[in-house]
């Protein structure tokens, strides 16, 4: 199989990468975002040109040169990924809590923490908050990554299945799924009583084991190449268990785990690791 060494950037015009450009015969006025060079298998970028890249905040990457459409399935992570806020701690600003929640948040998303625990000790915060504060979050915090939708248009056009897999809540991702349009999403439940929040999660968390466990799943149905990104500790079980393993913006823990990495670029930066 034929590899290719890929270089990404928002606007590569604007970047200034002379000895990487050089090093590879390099048009020298570059332009779009993203650029494909054939290399062997065996190719290994020079620490030097990968510093050089680095500085000029280059997204970069040596893989099999295969299609898009190879792709069969693709399994994202929510919060901090596919969008841009981690929602409990958005909904623990609601009761003046955002910063204890967010700090438990961090720890645990550095995988300092387990996940399960620390999931249950923060919702357990949100004890009492009315549940109209979760459509208060969706209305006015919520916002999308940018190339989020670009993604879900290329995985309708090329046929391939998208599962969101969140240590969130099924409130935002169902709502995620209708707005995108996708068949299947995972998250967690708030036990609701008299329209209030109780402080608990209904049933199975969905944790970093649960979140490979779905990957798996769907990857025994549909054959094919899989993709798996994320940006916590939590996501590193199903990052591995993909062919294409990416961290998103991610924990150095995280990107330790990945055999790909968006630093600098939007969603769509996963779409042009491959021919589309």
């Amino acid at each position: 199989m034929s590899h290719v060494f890929v270089i990404q950037n928002p606007n590569l015009a604007n970047i200034h990468i002379p000895e990487t450009q050089q090093f590879f015969r390099l048009p020298e006025k570059l332009s779009g975002k993203f650029i494909r060079v054939p290399v062997a298998a065996d190719f290994r970028l020079p620490e030097h040109l990968a510093l050089e890249l680095n500085q000029a905040q280059c997204d970069f990457a040596l893989l099999p040169d295969i299609a898009f459409d190879q792709i069969k399935l693709i399994v994202s992570d929510m919060d901090s990924t596919l969008i841009t806020i981690e929602c409990i701690d958005e909904i623990a600003a609601q009761a003046g809590l955002k910063d204890q929640v967010s700090a438990i948040t961090e720890r645990a998303m550095r995988g300092e923490l387990d996940f399960e625990q620390s999931l249950r000790s923060r919702v357990a915060l949100l004890a009492g908050l009315p549940e109209s504060v979760l459509q208060k979050v969706y209305d006015t915090a919520l916002q999308l990554t940018d190339g989020a939708e670009f993604l879900l248009q290329q995985c309708h056009k090329h046929g391939v299945t998208f599962v969101l897999v969140s240590g969130g809540f099924t409130f935002f991702t169902d709502k995620l799924k209708t707005r995108l349009g996708f068949e299947h999403a995972f998250a967690n439940v708030f036990e609701v009583e008299k329209d209030v929040l109780t402080g608990r999660v209904l049933g199975r968390v969905i944790d970093a084991q649960a979140k490979a466990d779905i990957l798996n799943e769907f990857k025994q149905k549909l054959g094919g190449y899989t993709v798996a990104i994320g940006d916590g500790a939590n996501d590193i079980p199903m990052i591995q268990a993909a062919d294409f393993g990416m961290a998103f913006h991610a924990k150095p823990k995280t990107q330790a785990a990945a055999k790909l990495t968006i630093n600098y670029n939007g969603l769509d930066a996963l779409c042009n690791w491959f021919q589309v």
